[in-house]
């Protein structure tokens, strides 16, 4: 007899497939499919009918290092459907991590000092198997961080003793089971690095099958020569590309989606890229003096110096101090912001790509967070599939599970398919929906009705189960089975 049986649900099984009718079988964390009113019974059955089942949703692009250690129970992710978060974005990671002094920026949008507390990639495997998360976890290690960890000044390209030294660590979170590497070539702690430092770094993943993620040097008016040196850095090392939140940042690139997808498109004939994107026309990181404009609204949601600004404006707060705009913003750093610096058809243009992921690129540990990091997947699905037509709905799912496994290769997870690992999330077409503002961004979203992760039932009816389920997802031996459907016994 199965555990758990989801009988009348349709089925959307993350390959881009149609949807189909099936009933789906729990039995020792993996799926087992049969056709739609078979003669099969579980300890649990639950009555689908009118309901949506997919695999449980991917998030590619987090910043939860250290929340899944200090909150395991990973409220804005398991609420919104996602069973599996990708760390280490961006150039930043908790781990590999020895820090003397208080985390670089932008790594204190990690934490403290004392959450850097994973020396190897393995003691950051211990640290998330022992808090066992509500969600899976897959692991990058940043460029930044192996750079924070054997250089004396960041502000400069490294030494090749230096370079050596990151390899070596870099070799070794790779054995302990890293995806790959990621770079934040944007930030002023690693804007100085060449790219033949970064070149040296991914020499070391293509042994491993592992990947490369970049946030690209510029995002702005540069973006296609950033592109090129991503596209060569990958090239180099014989490795797969995954662009970070691919967007048109600044007022004066607005309109470039298109010249951009172009590009990468002309490139991926030659080499293995993809893009990630959050759909919202708002980006979020720590406030940026270079990004610092009056051409559109930065709304601050934290400072050191001056906490009590946090939730307001830049231009409220630089016309109470009557100060310009850029002189307000050096008084609040160390400071995190929120920019409304793209285009909303740029945005749509991207989130359509068929080779951009979807990642929510949210920061669990800003007091007023972007809306991305509790809204995102159900966005997707509600506003742009359901509300928009911007794509059909096993497009859009594909876009959050059965692509993203394939490209970070999860290995037996993204599909609704024979023996893979049953991460799933039943949500009700009519009712999805992000209801996290950027006035009120920590709110559930609508219309998610369970989530089960690795088949254990972690979310249901609003309310988190008290066990939790997640577990460390270790780079893949092998690549993921490309079949998304094989049923057992009966067949379709």
């Amino acid at each position: 007899m199965y555990e758990t049986l989801i009988r009348g649900a349709t089925i959307i099984d993350g390959s881009g497939a149609p949807a189909f009718a099936a009933d789906v079988a729990i039995v020792n964390e993996r799926i087992s499919l049969h056709l739609a009113g078979s003669n099969i019974h579980a300890h649990t059955e639950i009555d689908a009918e009118g309901l949506f089942l997919a695999p449980g949703f991917i998030d590619v692009h987090t910043h939860d290092d250290t929340h899944v250690i200090k909150a395991p129970e990973m409220r804005a992710k398991i609420t919104q459907g996602v069973t599996t978060v990708i760390v280490g974005n961006c150039g930043i990671s908790a781990s590999p991590v020895t820090l003397t002094g208080e985390p670089p920026n932008p790594m204190n949008l990690l934490g403290k000092q004392s959450d850097f507390s994973y020396p190897t990639f393995q003691d950051y495997v211990s640290a998330v198997e022992a808090a066992q998360p509500a969600v899976n976890v897959g692991a990058l290690v940043g460029h930044t961080a192996l750079r924070s960890n054997h250089m004396d000044d960041l502000m400069r390209p490294a030494t090749r003793l230096e370079i050596d030294a990151m390899k070596k660590q870099l070799r070794e979170a790779m054995a302990q089971g890293a995806l790959g590497l990621s770079s934040g070539l944007a930030y002023n702690s690693a804007i100085n690095a060449t790219t033949e430092e970064v070149m040296a770094l991914v020499e070391e993943l293509a042994r491993f099958d592992g990947i490369y993620t970049t946030h690209l040097r510029t995002e702005f008016d540069g973006i296609i020569e950033a592109m090129n040196e991503a596209f060569a850095t990958a090239k180099h090392g014989k490795i797969p590309l995954i662009v970070s939140h691919l967007k048109c940042a600044g007022a004066g690139n607005w309109g470039r989606s298109s010249e951009i997808i172009k590009h990468l498109e002309h490139h991926a004939q030659s080499q293995k890229i993809a893009c990630d994107c959050y759909p919202y026309s708002a980006s979020s990181s720590t406030l940026d003096l270079g990004q610092v404009t009056d051409d559109y609204d930065v709304f601050i949601t934290w400072s050191e110096p001056h906490p009590e600004m946090g939730g307001r404006l830049l231009a409220e707060i630089a016309a109470d101090w009557k100060l310009p705009l850029l002189d307000a913003a050096k008084k609040l750093i160390p400071a995190g912001a929120v920019y409304h610096g793209m285009d909303e058809k740029d945005v749509r243009n991207i989130l359509r790509f068929p080779r951009t992921m979807i990642g929510s690129d949210g920061l669990p540990n800003d007091p007023h967070p972007h809306p991305r990091l509790w809204g995102t997947f159900p966005r997707v699905i509600g506003h742009y599939a359901r509300d928009l037509g911007l794509f059909d709905l096993p497009v859009a799912v594909r876009k959050m599970t059965g692509l993203s496994a394939e490209e970070f290769k999860l290995h037996q997870r993204g599909l609704i398919a024979q023996n893979y690992f049953a991460d799933l999330v039943l949500f009700n077409i009519d009712r999805i929906k992000d209801t996290a503002t950027f006035e009120r961004p920590q709110q559930s979203a609508a219309g998610i009705e369970k989530v089960w992760v690795n088949g254990h039932l972690s979310y249901s009816s609003g309310q988190l189960s008290a066990q939790r389920a997640g577990k460390f997802l270790a780079r893949a031996v092998q690549s993921p089975s490309t079949s998304s459907l094989v049923l057992c016994e009966e067949t379709l």
